[in-house]
């Protein structure tokens, strides 16, 4: 078993009825390429069950290889308002986990991609 983080700061506490606010659905990464304008980000193709193509930009280039993507199951925050990251329109966020603080120079960075164990159809509620 690998040890947690030990210099995670805790987030403030919400209630129930905060944390129901969130869709988090499991999804299929269709495409995945670099984007055209960001050195960090992929840009990814994900059905997310609902039938019409969700692009998701996220900030995992360093981590991980496009093609090693296509096809795999993530788990997105489908309720996300949408924006514009360096001109692409993202539609959610893919949900991962990490050993250090993002943006902290001095520490060595693991991220991994939250997904299912089991197959499971895009579009599946998480909770």
């Amino acid at each position: 078993m690998t040890e947690s983080p030990t210099a995670v700061q805790q987030k403030p506490e919400i209630s129930y009825e905060d944390f129901v606010k969130l869709d988090l659905r499991v999804a299929r990464v269709v495409k995945a390429e670099l984007h055209p304008d960001a050195d960090r980000l992929l840009r990814l193709q994900v059905d997310d069950g609902s039938g019409v193509p969700r692009q998701v930009c996220a900030g995992i280039k360093a981590y991980y290889a496009s093609e090693d993507l296509e096809g795999k199951l993530v788990v997105i925050v489908a309720n996300l308002a949408s924006r514009k990251i360096r001109g692409e329109e993202s539609r959610g966020m893919i949900l991962a986990a990490s050993d250090a603080p993002k943006g902290d120079p001095e520490a060595e960075r693991n991220v991994v991609v939250v997904t299912p164990i089991t197959d499971i159809a895009p579009g599946s509620i998480v909770s």
